[in-house]
């Protein structure tokens, strides 16, 4: 049975990817990766088709859902909310340029298990040197382990819990814009774990 619908969208990156895909096939706990190829190069694509069945994910090419000129990430939000409801499982974003620990996925899932009320619980990501990432450099010289935060959140590597899935509408996400990290992350207390995937 597996714990959680983990989804990553891809435009093209195909070598990031396949590292994050086979990460994520080799986590600690079982999960269902679901790929979100928005409209990626023929070649991606070709390479997403070959590796699947090997690997082991889920693939959904956006170009047989919509015309609409990628990024699709609304959608895909959308899609994901769905399967979540659906199968009664949080979901866990994971960007294609992520190669998370094959413990990351438990530490978020036993974190947001503990911590009942928690919408959203990221992981701070780090370069191959253990460097903070960008997205997380206002916790850079935080030396907790767990952080509680009002602060936007990217989604590198962030789980929505299920009560945030069936509280938060995302068909009502603006339509303007492209990426909705800090929309959502704003709007509800976030947790961050120093777990460094």
């Amino acid at each position: 049975m597996v714990n959680a619908i983990v989804i990553t969208p891809v435009k093209n990156s195909i070598e990031t990817t396949l590292d994050t895909a086979r990460a994520i096939a080799a986590s600690s706990v079982p999960v269902k990766h679901v790929i979100f190829n928005d409209f990626s190069t023929e070649e991606t694509k070709m390479k997403l088709e070959e590796e699947r069945a090997e690997i082991g994910y889920d693939l959904i090419h956006i170009e047989d859902l919509t015309d609409h000129p990628s990024p699709n990430y609304k959608l895909v939000l959308q899609m994901a909310q769905k399967m979540g409801l659906e199968e009664e499982l949080p979901v866990l974003v994971i960007e294609s340029d992520v190669v998370v620990k094959p413990t990351t996925i438990e530490s978020l899932l036993r974190f947001q298990a503990t911590h009942p009320k928690s919408g959203l619980v990221g992981s701070v990501t780090v370069d191959e040197q253990g460097i903070v990432n960008f997205p997380y450099l206002k916790f850079k010289g935080v030396k907790e382990q767990v952080i509680s935060t009002h602060r936007s959140l990217s989604f590198c590597c962030t789980l929505f819990s299920l009560p945030f899935l069936e509280a938060f509408d995302f068909t009502e996400l603006d339509e303007a814009k492209d990426w909705y990290d800090t929309f959502i992350s704003k709007n509800l207390l976030s947790w961050i774990l120093r777990i460094t995937s």
